[in-house]
């Protein structure tokens, strides 16, 4: 007797069409669409594996895939009707994986993804998986779970195995950049752009735990807040009530910063060049607020990296996979201990990627952006 195969239609998000590089996304450039199907059942000795998306990643790096660019850069350009690819937590299926079981991958904006075996094989000796998988039994801070508009409700939960995914790249990305590019010491100043971030609010945490003296920088009175009370930052101020960037930083760092780990760009890299001491350090992990822009705001400061001889490097997570045993070691300790929380913006349903990506450059989530599409 031949099983009746069951089909499943696979929603998916795709980028409708190229953005210009001087402008915002919108909603109105992803569409969610319905055409494909799959198949929940793959041929018995075949190499494939059919996976199910449980969590979306929305990064600010996608931004930059939205546009067509003559020359190549470190990831590919998205392909208009075509679905998104990010980092996912999902579940795999295949009789060399246990039905149901967690793996982390690359993989589209859709509910299910086809891919192959090798791609899910993860170095389970040291990598971030053996980290989350560790750590699954810790809290969590959740807050702003959301269905469509962003509301305010907030709840602190479990620390789960299907939500460890968020801790993977901007858990590495934090760590690479703060001690392998920072290199720092016990009493140093450091600085924070973009602090209450997926990456931000690690970076401040690790500093603290560090010994080191630290200020974030955030969008709004709330995320202040967080950085202050739950995150643990010395000090912290609203970049958007500060008419002026420089005196903000003086206030805060009346002898200067010595570290400073870069997400913003801009008038904020300039303001903080000429607050740096002799010999900092600066890590550029991103410059969300050059995004958007077709021509970017030019820095003005940079004699400083001369003068008070500065170190600033850019830098990208891939390269540092390698630290992966050092950082579960690291953050699996701190976490046991309770001396780290992380905070995440979730987005329930698939329906509502493309409202949750374009908040990140509207500023609307606090802390890692998730888009949760299935529970299990």
């Amino acid at each position: 007797m031949v099983m009746e195969e069951e089909v499943m239609v696979n929603r998916k998000v795709v980028l409708k069409h190229h953005l210009p590089p001087d402008r915002m996304p919108k909603e109105s450039d992803m569409e969610l669409v319905a055409t494909d199907t799959v198949r929940l059942r793959v041929p018995s000795g075949s190499m494939a594996v059919l996976v199910k998306n449980l969590y979306l990643s929305c990064d600010p790096y996608m931004r930059s895939r939205m546009t067509k660019h003559d020359e190549p850069s470190y990831v590919p350009d998205f392909v208009p009707g075509t679905a998104g690819i990010t980092v996912h937590g999902l579940s795999g299926y295949h009789d060399t994986y246990r039905f149901g079981s967690s793996r982390f991958s690359i993989t589209g904006y859709r509910e299910w993804q086809p891919t192959l075996r090798w791609l899910l094989s993860i170095d389970r000796r040291s990598s971030a998986l053996s980290v989350m998988r560790r750590i699954f039994d810790i809290k969590l801070i959740r807050i702003k779970t959301s269905e469509g508009q962003v509301p305010t409700s907030r709840k602190e939960g479990s620390f789960t195995s299907n939500s460890t995914n968020t801790l993977c790249m901007p858990g590495l990305t934090a760590y690479a950049g703060f001690y392998e590019i920072c290199s720092p010491k016990k009493g140093e100043h450091v600085f924070i752009s973009a602090a209450s971030g997926a990456v931000g609010q690690l970076v401040g945490q690790f500093a603290k735990l560090m010994g080191c003296y630290v200020v974030g920088s955030a969008g709004s009175d709330e995320k202040v807040n967080l950085l202050k009370n739950k995150l643990g930052f010395h000090e912290a101020f609203n970049y958007k009530k500060e008419p002026d960037l420089n005196k903000a930083l003086k206030r805060c760092f009346p002898e200067g910063i010595d570290i400073y780990f870069e997400n913003v760009g801009g008038a904020m890299l300039d303001a903080v060049l000429a607050n740096m001491r002799l010999n900092g350090r600066i890590a550029v992990c991103g410059m969300i607020s050059q995004y958007n822009l077709g021509k970017h705001d030019g820095v003005h400061n940079l004699l400083a990296l001369i003068a008070k001889c500065i170190r600033m490097q850019g830098f990208l997570v891939s390269n540092y996979y390698k630290c992966y045993r050092e950082f579960e070691e690291k953050v699996v300790r701190y976490m046991k201990e309770g001396k780290i929380v992380y905070i995440e913006d979730i987005a329930e349903g698939l329906e509502n990627a493309p409202s949750a990506l374009t908040g990140l450059f509207a500023g609307r989530n606090v802390g890692k952006q998730l888009i949760v599409v299935a529970r299990e």
